[in-house]
């Protein structure tokens, strides 16, 4: 419950902020955020765009904190998940005549194999070279999007080729709707699971165990013997495949069509979303359904009450920056030998306590 405390108050900051943003364009901020939250749960349909929004989220935030529990940085989650996507779409156009039990499965699973080699890539040129993820992961981004952009535009152009789109992904390979009326689709069942398997990887299995200690100390987890190589080569791995399950899931339960520029940013929201969730489980979940509410009822804001689409980011960033503020305080003060440091300490702290904390 302590660590709750945090994300809630960075939360309420956040909204603060957009509401005296609203309020400078000559906005009412009341009327917005009820317009918000009218879009977001006030109808099934809304209910449903609003977990359709999160479930690619809950992927590239497990993508990004399986990584850093293991002492790695993963940001290349967007390039992963244009990658799963482009994999689990080729799958699921070229393979003819099975039936979708068996069409399906094969589908998700090139996805995710489609974004873990991506993500190996930068693992193995870690490995090999030394080469810092984050630039390579950064790099591997572009080269991803470039590369699904060049395949809609030729050789996977759907005939006779007037738009940048592939053809459509057969009926055997689309993730099912679970909820008639809406496009709520099976992908965030999976997305569930992803996040069990995520639990019981890290907690409950003796390489899961070995990562956590590697991210935690690198030094004593080689005094251990732990082989940080091949722990590397591994979650690099797995956190490419989650962000190629976003992906997929994407493609094969909303679009059913590959495009250009399909992600309107979910590989690097999810960083976002495990940062807010502290990359644990219930967390990662609770921080991408606060996403998806956003960004669901933005559209309801936008249209009802005028407000632009835009305040919806601003509150995220907001939110962002508070949390990963409070992380490297944090970080600053275990380094310096200094108490502990939190956010709702600090806005809950006299005068005097503020004073001495920074003294």
């Amino acid at each position: 419950m302590k660590r709750l405390v945090t994300p809630i108050v960075a939360v309420i900051i956040g909204l603060a902020v957009g509401a005296v943003v609203i309020s400078l364009m000559g906005l009412d901020p009341v009327e917005a955020y009820r317009n918000l939250l009218r879009g977001a749960l006030g109808s099934k349909n809304g209910l449903a765009e609003t977990v359709v929004k999160a479930t690619p989220l809950i992927f590239t935030g497990l993508s990004f904190a399986i990584a850093r529990m293991a002492g790695l940085l993963n940001i290349g989650a967007e390039g992963q998940l244009y990658i799963g996507g482009l994999t689990s779409i080729a799958v699921g156009i070229y393979l003819q005549g099975l039936p979708p039990v068996v069409h399906l499965p094969l589908a998700l699973l090139a996805g995710f194999v489609g974004g873990g080699l991506w993500g190996l890539i930068a693992g193995a040129l870690k490995v090999r070279f030394g080469a810092s993820e984050i630039i390579t992961t950064v790099m591997l981004n572009y080269v991803a999007i470039y590369l699904v952009s060049l395949m809609v535009t030729g050789p996977m152009i759907e005939p006779p080729g007037n738009f940048p789109q592939s053809p459509p992904v057969q009926d055997s390979a689309q993730l099912p709707i679970v909820l008639p009326g809406t496009r709520l689709h099976l992908g965030f069942g999976v997305a569930l699971l992803m996040v069990l398997f995520y639990y019981v990887f890290l907690w409950h299995t003796t390489v899961g165990y070995e990562a956590r200690v590697t991210g935690s100390n690198p030094r004593a987890a080689g005094y251990a013997g732990i082989n940080a190589a091949r722990n590397t080569l591994l979650i690099m791995f797995l956190a490419g495949g989650m962000g190629g399950l976003a992906g997929a899931s994407e493609i094969l339960g909303v679009q059913h069509r590959l495009f250009q520029n399909f992600s309107p940013g979910y590989g690097f929201d999810g960083i976002a979303v495990a940062l807010l969730g502290y990359n644990t489980p219930l967390g990662i979940i609770l921080a991408s359904l606060l996403f998806g509410v956003l960004r669901s009822g933005g559209n309801m804001m936008q249209m009802v009450a005028k407000v632009p689409v835009a305040i919806v980011y601003v509150i995220q960033a907001v939110v962002i920056i508070l949390v990963a503020c409070e992380e490297l305080f944090r970080r600053w003060q275990k380094a310096k030998g200094r108490p502990g440091f939190s956010l709702s300490a600090l806005l809950s702290a006299q005068p005097r306590e503020v004073k001495e904390s920074h003294d």
